[in-house]
């Protein structure tokens, strides 16, 4: 029986672009039979190593942004309604959640109702009152989850997935991985499902929260 080829997907919840690869990735994947892996990490822990500076600070970048956003959420279909609160998740409180999740089967709910969140409604899904809202619509125990988000085993596979990016040379939001090929940035997953599906890298399908 032939292995369905699986494709890493990196992302920060506070990273634009990545709203565009949250809400659209799993959907293009499935129709290309690819099995999609999603892959919470810090990468604002690495840009800070790289002296990669974000969007915050260089207006005229950001205009630029925000106004590409608006055009590709248009392209897909995706919904957008102008500017929303940047940066975000001060303390990455959802990007554990979003690890959690990861290592417990629903990962993509989350991370979609996270972003539907910020780019939507126009809240920090970090803030603690608007993370629990999100984790309950999903029928799970918020106060059970926020918790076990600020333990040490999460905490741990956050940066374990954090230094796997590093070791790969990520050092941006999304960015696609298979085997060791990257693809970076939401106009690169077309390339990086096309790689997975050639068989350039023959390798079962990990498991969430585990190594390839």
């Amino acid at each position: 029986m032939t292995a369905v080829p699986a494709l890493e997907f990196f992302f920060f919840i506070g990273s634009t672009y990545s709203y565009l690869s949250v809400q659209r990735a799993e959907g293009v994947a499935r129709a290309a039979c690819v099995a999609l892996v999603w892959r919470p990490f810090s990468v604002r822990t690495l840009m800070r190593e790289q002296n990669n500076v974000p969007f915050a600070g260089k207006p005229v970048k950001m205009a630029y942004m925000w106004r590409d956003l608006g055009r590709r959420a248009r392209r897909f279909g995706v919904p957008f309604d102008g500017i929303a609160p940047y940066p975000i998740d001060a303390d990455e409180r959802a990007n554990r959640v979003a690890t959690l999740a990861a290592l417990q089967g629903w990962c993509p709910e989350f991370t979609r109702a996270a972003y539907r969140a910020w780019f939507v409604d126009k809240l920090d899904p970090g803030r603690p009152e608007v993370l629990a809202r999100i984790v309950e619509g999903l029928g799970r125990d918020a106060a059970r989850c926020l918790e076990a988000a600020d333990g040490d085993e999460v905490r741990a596979e956050y940066a374990r997935q954090t230094d796997r990016a590093r070791a790969l040379g990520l050092f941006g939001s999304p960015s696609f991985v298979c085997g060791d090929e990257v693809f970076w940035g939401d106009d690169r997953l077309d390339d990086a499902l096309d790689w997975a599906r050639s068989g350039a890298e023959e390798q079962p399908a990990p498991r969430p929260g585990a190594e390839p």
